[in-house]
Order: structure tokens, then sequence, then C-alpha cells
């Protein structure tokens, strides 16, 4: 069983960035997809941006896509999300997960709390 380890969240102010990280621990699974989803008290699950681990292939959300970045390191198995001009509105607990097929995600990791101060 993969576990994935979210990292990199915190408080930071209106305006600023930051990086989150996911690591995880068993090199041994098939990774199709990494993706980074978020959610908000009493809001449903959002999906913020995918990468494909093959190759570099992206994909974003419409409220991120022009602020949020997805990256990943092969060698490190680890992917990342660079989050530039935050807002209050951004205050979640930020998940990443990993897709094994095309079928959707198999893993998710426990989460990471970004909280965005006005």
């Amino acid at each position: 069983q993969v576990q994935l380890v979210e990292s990199g969240g915190g408080l930071v102010q209106a305006g600023g960035s930051l990086r989150l990280s996911c690591a995880s621990s068993d090199r041994t699974f098939n990774r199709y997809t990494m993706g980074w989803f978020r959610q908000a008290p009493g809001k449903d699950r959002e999906f913020l941006a995918a990468i494909r681990w093959s190759g570099d292939s992206t994909l974003y959300g419409n409220s991120v896509k022009d602020r949020f970045a997805i990256s990943k390191d092969n060698a490190k198995d680890t992917v990342y999300l660079q989050m530039n001009s935050l807002k209050p509105d951004d205050t979640a607990v930020y998940y990443c997960a990993l897709a094994t097929t095309s079928l959707g995600y198999d893993y998710w990791g426990q989460g990471t709390q970004v909280t965005v101060s006005s």
C-alpha cells in the first residue's frame, strides 16, 4: 500500500506564495497520474491540477490555472504544487492523490492545511 505524504502547508498572507510537496513511500507502484485537490469547510472537494507521470502533460482547474503550477521530480517520487498570488478563498486542506490507471485516483494523502489571511 503506497502512502502519500504532503508537506509545505501553513499560514500565509494574501498575495503570498507556498509550495506544497507530496512524496510517495513506495516506488514499485505504477504511477499514471498524480493530482492535487483541496477541500474547504462546508464545500465539495475541488480539483486543482494533475500531471502525467510519464511525460509532462498537465491539467488545471479553472479557478487556479493562472496562479498554481504542478511539477514533479520522478527521481524523488515527488510532486509539487507551486501556489502564487494566494487569496483568502484558497484556504483549505490540500490533498495529493495518485492514480495507477486512467480510471481514477486510488490513493490519497492525509492533507495539509493552507490558511491565507487577508
